[in-house]
Formats: structure tokens, sequence, C-alpha cells
């Protein structure tokens, strides 16, 4: 069996590689075993946890439940000697219920506070929220690995070894259960709204009494007016997405423009310039494919470039001045600029680098 090792920092690439892996290997998975091997064990694998180390993963873990001797869970996650994660898995193509599942009946007499009912595809994870020991009918958290999305895997990064804090993650599952109820009421509401939230918004806009016809022409409205609400959402956020995308397209041929005027003849890169621009590169490998860093140099600074791509500026180096710096971009792209000693601090500034990348490739 592959071994996937992922350093915790690439958790994100690690995750989307393994979604790239179920994609490609599901349909010739034929039984439950073959499943575990190719797609839940490297999942285990992705959470940090060593599937070879019997002390920190047990296959075919043995739990005894009343007069019923030897059932086995797929795989206990240990902590310091005690199951802290169940995990029940079933085949790709089956429907994941909890319905006489072992998973629920072991769960009230263990020590673990997780429990995880997986396809190797979609996983449902469960915890006590509603009754303690004894694990909740519905999941706090459920994700699809083929459909994951980035806030999914900021939840799901919180079940990795380094980062494993039962109650952080019991503080957010109560949040994340709950919101997830909120929002499939919402959606249901949407598409059709109840007679009951129809006549609420009936009674604020309409004076007369609200009759069954009434009703019925307020039930067509309301729908009507909650799409419309949330087309008007959506092009908003694009109008303004274009707006920002087009100051920040003429501030930069501004700045270009004023360079020109200027001279070409008046820019050179210096060796120094080109030696940050490799140490850059070196750091950002770890984040990006080296072919999609560019540089770019203007008389006022030596630019890093996303994809060669102006809106897209990862650091700046100014390096032709008595005190050298780097400037570095936050989420808003507002620059921030740090004094360096020497080329070598460049590292210092790893994580911002990164960070503003992963934040391009989000969007």
């Amino acid at each position: 069996m592959r071994i996937f090792i992922f350093n915790t920092m690439d958790f994100k690439d690690a995750i989307k590689l393994l979604s790239e892996r179920v994609l490609k290997l599901k349909d010739s998975l034929q039984t439950e075993e073959a499943v575990k091997n190719a797609l839940i064990l490297p999942f285990i694998q992705t959470l940090g946890y060593d599937v070879f180390n019997p002390f920190e993963v047990i296959p075919e873990f043995t739990c005894d439940i009343g007069t019923k001797k030897g059932e086995k869970i797929d795989y206990a996650i240990m902590k310091n000697g005690d199951p802290c994660i169940l995990i029940e898995c079933k085949h790709w193509n089956q429907e994941l219920t909890l319905y006489d599942n072992q998973l629920l009946r072991y769960f009230h007499v263990s020590t673990a506070k997780f429990g995880i009912l997986t396809n190797g595809i979609v996983y449902k994870f469960y915890t006590d929220l509603e009754h303690p020991n004894k694990m909740d009918d519905r999941p706090f958290l459920e994700i699809d690995l083929t459909d994951i999305r980035d806030n999914q895997i900021e939840e799901l990064k919180k079940f990795h070894k380094s980062y494993f804090d039962v109650d952080s993650i019991v503080n957010s599952a109560s949040e994340l259960k709950y919101m997830k109820g909120l929002k499939e009421i919402i959606i249901s509401e949407m598409e059709t709204p109840s007679d009951q939230l129809v006549r609420m918004f009936t009674k604020q806009v309409y004076e007369g009494i609200v009759t069954a016809k009434v009703l019925e022409q307020f039930t067509d409205l309301t729908k009507k007016s909650f799409k419309q609400v949330v087309n008007e959402m959506i092009t908003d956020r694009f109008k303004t997405a274009i707006t920002k995308q087009k100051q920040e397209t003429e501030e930069v041929e501004k700045e270009e423009n004023q360079e020109a005027d200027k001279g070409v003849s008046l820019i050179f890169t210096t060796e120094e310039e080109k030696e940050a621009f490799y140490i850059a590169k070196g750091i950002l490998r770890k984040a990006v494919e080296a072919d999609r860093i560019y540089e770019r140099d203007t008389q006022s600074y030596y630019n890093i470039l996303l994809d060669d791509n102006n809106r897209k500026p990862i650091c700046r180096f100014y390096l032709n001045t008595n005190n050298k710096y780097i400037g570095t971009f936050d989420e808003n792209k507002k620059e921030t600029k740090h004094l360096i000693e020497s080329l070598n601090d460049i590292y210092k500034f790893e994580k911002e680098m990164i960070g503003t990348v992963e934040m391009y490739e989000k969007k």
C-alpha cells in the first residue's frame, strides 16, 4: 500500500489530492475492504496519524456491548491509550445510515468523543451534543471529498493530530450543527415558503385581512422576492469585485506609465535583486509551482508576482537604498514594509508570502 505523508502546512493541498484520488479510483473498488485500503486509510494518514502504529490507529477495534461480545468497529484512533475517534466504514456506493449501526451502539460505552461514518467519499462526523455519552442522530459536520469547500477543510483540519483538541471541536460542533439546521430551514423556506412565514411577511406590508386567496398571492410574491434578493446580492458582489479589479488595474497601469515616462534606461535589475527573487521562488515552491512565480522590475521596487499578473503581487523588494525593505501584502492587498538587514531575513516572511499566494488561489 502506498504511504501518503503530508506536511501540515500543505493540509489543503493534501485534501485536494485525496479528492482527486477518490474520483480516479472509486469505480474500480468493488469491496468494502478495497475502499478502506484505497480511500479511508489515506484519509486517516492525511489527518496526521500513523496507520501502522497500533498506539495511534487500531483496525478492527474490539468492543463488548452488554451480552454481545467481540463486536468490532473498523478503526479506532487512539490518544493516551483510549479511543478518541471511532470510524465505521461502508462501501462507496452504500447509503450512510445510523440505523442498527454498531458505531451508534458502541459510542455510549466508549471513551471516544467523536464518531465518523464514511464510505470513503462522504464523511459524517458525530458527537454527543444532545445527551452525554449518547451519539446524536444527526452529524455536526458532513463533507463530500468530491465537492469539499475551503471552510469545511478548515473544520476538518481540527481533527488533524497536530491540532486535535476535544473542547475546541465540541464548541465548534455545536455551532456547526445548529447552523446546518438553520440553513436547511432557510433554503426550504426560500424554495417553498410556509404559510406561517408568508403570513408574517404579509402582515407587515398588507393592511387588509389575510384571506386564503391573499395568502396564496403573497406566497408566490414571497418566492419571487427571495429569488430577486439573492440575485441582487450576487450582482452587487460581482459589481464590487469588478470595480475593485478595475481600480487595481488602473493603479498598476498608472504606476507603469510613470515609470515609462521616466525612461526605461533608469531600470536596472541588480544581482542582489536577482538573488532575492531566487530566495522568494524557493520559499514559494512550497505553495505553488515554481514556473508560476515571476519577477518584474520597476524604478521604485522589485516586484514578485503570481502568474505574471500585476494584480497578484506576492511581495516587493526595496534594495537600492541605504535601508533595505521587503513589502508584504494582507488580505486587502495593503502593503506593509519591513526593514531587513540582509537577504537572509527574507526567510522570516515565509508565512506572509505563502499566505498571500493561498489568498489568490482561493479566489
